[in-house]
Formats: structure tokens, C-alpha cells, sequence
């Protein structure tokens, strides 16, 4: 019988790790997906917020009660919102227009206050990122709020090691390729540096937009995936432990959510659409037998209004 949780933030990891059964390489390699829609907000974000706040709490860097501030397309902030409601921290969002309506009215639901930055027609630009980073660094000057700063965090680096040791487990250590879209880059880096300390072999695929691929050394450009591709090369980005940059296109990203939807049963937004597109790729150079994993980094749900067929 399961124990009984304390709160929600309990509810947090142990997600599931499922077999594609439809959308899959012609070759007879298989792709798992780790279902991170299974936290309590939808999001893998979910961990790397409890990891930013419990850690700033533990050495005194978040007081009891003390305001949080961060810069977020949507995920973070709502993962943050959950957290800050539970632990009773006041917290302002510095988000844009840029992203899903649904992201933005889920971190009002949970009480966060909300600075919107407008957009260049909805879409992510390096200007966009940087303009919203330095309002919230402007913010934490003039009231004293903690600022999470997840482009620079590594205390979120702790939980996607956890992260890491489940899919091992899961796999039972039967993993050959790990794909993940970059936004901090904290979740390829934590789980890849992770499982690379289990197999050191382990081939790591890095997915960043096609319209803006500053990690393969192109120029930045405006792309609709929500979450990744800040436009410039991110703090915690470490091109050596990148086997390989995958440029995926918004169109083929959002092309392959819908797939995922109608062909799995599995309702996410346009980053996992980004990974498997990535992954089913990167199975075209394997052998039959050998196992991709990559991440179902959120719900779909977080998207309907821009997913949903006209």
C-alpha cells in the first residue's frame, strides 16, 4: 500500500517510461519516451523548481516567506508557481506573449503576479530572452525577491540526476541514445552527464530549432517551440557532452505532436514533437535492438489553443 503524501510536491518524479508503439524507425530500434506530463503540473519543470527553491530554503538564500522571481517562457514559471504556493513564497514571473495562453492563466490560477514582455508577432527571439531576463534581474535589485536565474542555476542539476538514475533503472541500463531539446540545457546536461557516468559509450543527441541554430554555430532566428532555443549559446550549455546538434523545424515539431497524438494517444507540446522527430532520426544509424530515449516534457494541454486542428 502507498504511503499517504504530505503535499503535492511529493508527487513529484518516478514518471513512467513507454515504448512508442506506432511512431516508430523502420529499422527495428525502439524509442522510449519518458512521460513527464505524469507531474503534478504536467511538466518535467516540476523538478527542477522543487530543486531551485529547496536548495535556496536550505542555505538561507530563500528566508521563509521571501518573495522568488524568475524569467520563463511558461513551464518554469507555472512549475514555480506550484512550488511558491506550497512553500508560501510570493512569486513574480516575468513571461511574454510569446507563449501559450494556457502556460500564462496557469500561473495566475496559482497565484503567481505576471510582467508581461511583448513579442515580436508571438515569437521567440534572442532580443525576447534577454529583454525578459533583464526585467527579472531588475526586479530582484529593486525588491530583494531570490531569482531562481534558471538559465545559470545549477542547483536544478540535482534533479535531472534523479532523473537520469529512474531511466536507468527503467531501461535496466539498456539505453544507447539519449536525445533532449535544449532550452537551459540543465536537463541534457544532468541527465546525460548522469548516464554517461553508467555507460560511458551512451551517445547524447541535442535538439535545438532549425530557424535559430546557434548550437550548430548558425545565426539566431525567431521559431514558435515553446521553451527551447533562447538564440544565443546558454550558460549551462557544455558542447562536449553533445554527441550531435539535431536541427528540428517548428513545422515538423508541431507536425510530429499531432502524430503523437492521433497515432499514440500521447498529447504533447511541440518540444517532445522536436525529440522524436530527433530521435527517430538518430534510429536511422543504429542497429535493430538498440534503445532511444528521449522525454514527453510536457502536456499537450499547455497547448491546445495552438495545437488544436481549425
Amino acid at each position: 500500500m502507498n504511503e499517504l503524501k504530505q503535499n503535492i510536491l511529493q508527487c513529484i518524479g518516478n514518471t513512467s517510461l513507454l515504448p512508442l508503439r506506432n511512431v516508430v524507425p523502420g529499422n527495428g530500434a525502439g524509442i522510449l519516451l519518458k512521460l513527464e506530463n505524469e507531474n503534478p503540473t504536467g511538466s518535467m519543470k516540476d523538478r527542477m523548481a522543487l530543486a531551485m527553491i529547496e536548495t535556496a530554503e536550505a542555505d538561507g538564500r530563500l528566508r521563509p516567506g521571501g518573495s522568488v522571481v524568475e524569467a520563463t517562457g511558461g513551464s518554469t514559471g507555472v512549475s514555480l508557481s506550484l512550488v511558491c504556493a506550497v512553500r508560501r513564497h510570493p512569486l513574480h514571473v516575468v513571461t511574454s506573449d510569446a507563449f501559450s495562453r494556457e502556460k500564462l492563466a496557469h500561473m495566475k490560477v496559482l497565484g503567481a503576479t505576471l510582467e508581461i514582455v511583448p513579442s515580436d508577432s508571438g515569437r521567440m527571439t534572442e532580443k525576447l530572452t534577454r529583454d525578459m531576463i533583464a526585467a527579472a534581474g531588475t526586479v530582484a535589485e529593486k525588491t530583494g525577491a531570490f531569482w531562481t536565474d534558471q538559465m545559470k542555476n545549477q542547483d536544478q542539476l540535482s534533479a535531472y540526476h534523479k532523473m537520469a538514475e529512474e531511466i536507468w533503472t527503467q531501461t535496466g541500463g539498456r539505453i544507447d541514445v539519449f536525445v533532449q531539446s535544449v532550452g537551459t540545457s540543465a536537463s541534457l546536461r544532468g541527465i546525460g552527464e548522469d548516464l554517461r557516468r553508467h555507460k560511458r559509450q551512451l551517445r547524447i543527441v541535442a535538439v535545438e530549432p532549425s530557424e535559430s541554430p546557434v548550437l550548430s554555430g548558425g545565426r539566431p532566428g525567431a521559431h514558435k517551440i515553446d521553451g527551447v532555443g533562447a538564440g544565443f549559446v546558454v550558460p549551462l550549455w557544455q558542447p562536449a557532452l553533445a554527441d550531435h546538434v539535431e536541427q528540428v523545424s517548428t513545422e515538423e515539431a508541431t507536425a510530429m505532436a499531432l502524430r503523437l497524438a492521433r497515432e499514440e494517444g500521447l498529447f504533447a507540446g511541440t518540444s517532445t514533437g522536436a525529440n522524436v522527430v530527433a530521435a527517430l532520426r538518430s534510429a536511422e544509424q543504429l542497429p535493430p535492438g538498440a534503445t532511444i530515449v528521449t522525454v514527453m516534457c510536457d502536456t499537450g494541454m499547455k497547448y491546445l489553443s495552438r495545437l488544436s486542428p481549425t
